[in-house]
């Protein structure tokens, strides 16, 4: 699963992507790597793992990830091939949702690519250049089903035409894909097939100063009061400063330095865990003397489905799972702990596995 961090030039985006891609910072010792110089695959942060590995003593711990790319700056006009328009928007049509980092501070010594600071004016521009280019899809697939959902059989046809009408309404009144609700699983279903841009769940992410990271500044109320009917999360975070911790040498350090301006935990630490949830995804956990892993599943996931993020084998094989919960494993100290105390529960093949949910299954292949 993949982010895609996506702005104006100078708004702080590769200053907050440079922040990520030295994110182990952030997790204690856990490894990082980076595929290409614009693509990271970041940990995602997780207290419960270090609970874990302080009971099971495991020879190694391994976080969960999410990776993260950084799309090259977009400019007024990239839906008719302006700039890396093209290159810009495919790249954006790769990732599974959006990150859209907004400059929300003054700074004259950093030059703003239209002269002035106005975040919502900002925003609006790339929303425009992606509604555009949805408005182009949406209206070539109209051409290609509207006879044959007027005048044939074809159920899915007709329902697929329904949705492109209605997306087509919200493009031309400036709306995202996104604002429009689904009824049906199958209009979410055709939906889901049209890959839209402005379809796919986003972040706004406002860029602020310093003194500005704890409570935002009259920038970021603006942003809020723009996206509020638009079904996206908004993040306050001062790029410049996580800069600054990241290149301090030490955890201790980095919470010193944290507490100093206000914060309990870093800008980009909150990021990760957005993105992960802005992603729809929820980790399970696994915990024994040679591991504690920490294991990626979309929310609303059964046992099987989540079994077979381990190896397909064990969703193929899938004979029942055994679950402790968290809390009750840290709070007994251990597996046996939990099955003396009742606490080890056996679950079948429509059980709807949790966030933070200790599995192990049982197959046979």
């Amino acid at each position: 699963m993949k982010c895609g961090i996506v702005g104006l030039p100078n708004v702080g985006k590769s200053t907050l992507f440079n922040c990520l891609s030295k994110a182990k910072a952030q997790s204690a010792n856990f490894p990082f790597c980076t595929i290409e110089p614009n693509i990271g695959i970041i940990t995602v942060p997780d207290g419960r793992l270090n609970s874990l590995a302080e009971l099971c003593k495991p020879e190694r711990v391994i976080p969960t990830t999410v990776e993260i790319v950084d799309i090259a700056g977009l400019v007024k006009g990239a839906s008719k091939g302006e700039g890396l328009g093209n290159k810009f928007l495919a790249n954006i049509r790769e990732t599974d949702a959006i990150i859209h980092v907004l400059r929300c501070f003054d700074d004259e010594n950093v030059v703003h690519v239209d002269g002035q600071i106005n975040p919502v004016r900002d925003k609006e521009i790339i929303d425009t250049e992606l509604q555009l280019r949805d408005l182009e899809t949406v209206e070539s697939r109209i051409q290609k089903v509207q006879k044959q959902a007027q005048t044939g059989g074809d159920k899915q046809a007709k329902v697929a035409y329904e949705v492109l009408l209605r997306y087509k309404v919200a493009l031309e009144q400036g709306k995202a894909a996104r604002t429009v609700i689904l009824n049906t699983k199958d209009e979410q279903t055709v939906a889901a097939e049209m890959f839209l841009l402005t379809n796919k769940p986003v972040m706004y992410v406002c860029n602020v100063d310093e003194n500005s990271a704890i409570k935002g500044n009259q920038y970021t109320q603006q942003i809020i009061a723009a996206v509020e009917n638009e079904n996206a999360q908004v993040l306050i975070l001062a790029a410049k400063t996580e800069a600054e911790i990241t290149e301090l040498d030490s955890y201790e350090e980095r919470q010193m330095f944290l507490q100093e301006i206000g914060l309990q935990e870093s800008g980009v630490a909150r990021l990760i865990k957005s993105a992960y949830s802005l992603l729809n995804l929820k980790t399970f956990l696994t915990a024994g003397a040679d591991e504690v892993r920490a294991w990626t599943f979309v929310a609303g996931s059964k046992a099987p489905q989540c079994a077979g993020v381990i190896h397909s084998d064990f969703e193929k094989g899938f004979i029942r799972a055994e679950v402790i919960k968290y809390v009750d494993f840290v709070a007994l100290g251990s597996e046996s702990a939990c099955r003396d105390a009742g606490k080890l529960y056996v679950e079948g093949k429509e059980y709807l596995v949790q966030d933070g949910d200790i599995m192990h299954f049982r197959f046979n292949v």
